[in-house]
Formats: C-alpha cells, structure tokens, sequence
C-alpha cells in the first residue's frame, strides 16, 4: 500500500483538507439557515412537516454543490499557486460573488419563471433584484464564516488578516 503523502504533495493534502473543512460547516449551516428562514417560505404555512424537513435537506445540499463550486471556480480563476497560505482574500470575494449571484438567479427562476417556492409577507425583497433578503444574507453570511473556520484549521487566521504589505493576504 502506498502512504497517502507519497501520492499526494502537502499541498494538495492542505488544500483537500481545506476544502472538506469547508464543505462541512458550509453544509452545517446552511441546514441550520434553511431551517430557521422556512418560516419566510409559504411552505411552512401551507407544507407538511415531512415536505419541510424535505425542502430543507434538499435546499442544504444544493447549498453544499453551490458552495463548493463556487469556492472550486474562484480557486481556479483567482488563487495562486500558493493558495490557501496566499490569494485568501481574492479567493473568499470571488466564491461570494459567484454565490450571491447564482442565489439571485435561482430566487429569480424558483420564484418569478417556475413557481417553485414563494415568499411569505414577512419576507424582506431588494426591490432592484427582487430577491429575498435572507437567501442574499446567506450567502454572505455563511461561506465567510465556513471560510475562516477551514483558515482555521490549517494555519493561523489572525496572520491572514495581517499578512502582506496592504493587509489583504494577497501577497
């Protein structure tokens, strides 16, 4: 049998590692997210429990596909070589934007196009976008925090936060 470091470099390992991380506490929250905004969705008023409990796993793990591809595209657009130790910053805005943009797209569809899902009263809507405010805030919210938890675990994130010359870890 071959030893895992002899197959793979240490930056791969770091990256993988990095990228599980990720996954993991983007999924976790995410279903917490999913969750705790239903009661934004007529579903909660109109659903069963099991149609909930189903549109929440369901929701998470498109999170989890979108999350992933996200940071995979910006990582390959925008990281270094040297990444994750370096480009964090380039990284970290680019998977937001893809995220936050293929959110807006999809309230858009679901919403407006295909009548998938529906937003209660309650529910906050940038008017310019029309999109609810608490999937726009996932997306924001979330992949940062899942982020810096996955810096975390591979090296110091307060020395991100001071790394290079203009502060950014973009050295």
């Amino acid at each position: 049998m071959i030893a895992t470091s002899r197959v793979f470099s240490l930056k791969t390992q770091s990256r993988v590692r990095f990228f599980l991380r990720y996954l993991l506490v983007l999924t976790g929250l995410n279903l917490v997210w999913e969750f705790a905004h239903m009661p934004l969705y007529t579903l909660a008023a109109e659903g069963t429990t099991a149609a909930i409990v189903y549109s929440a796993v369901h929701c998470t793990i498109g999170d989890m596909m979108i999350g992933g591809f996200s940071l995979l595209a910006a990582v390959l657009l925008f990281g270094s070589d040297r990444w994750p130790t370096a480009a964090q910053t380039r990284v970290l805005a680019a998977a937001l934007l893809f995220g936050v943009g293929y959110t807006i797209f999809s309230e858009w569809l679901n919403i407006e196009v295909r009548g998938a899902w529906a937003y209660t009263e309650a529910m906050p809507v940038i008017p310019l976008i029309r999109t609810g405010l608490s999937p726009l805030l996932q997306w924001l919210v979330v992949p940062v925090i899942a982020y810096f938890w996955a810096i975390r675990g591979e090296f110091d994130a307060s020395s991100w936060l001071h790394a290079g010359a203009n502060g950014t870890g973009d050295e």
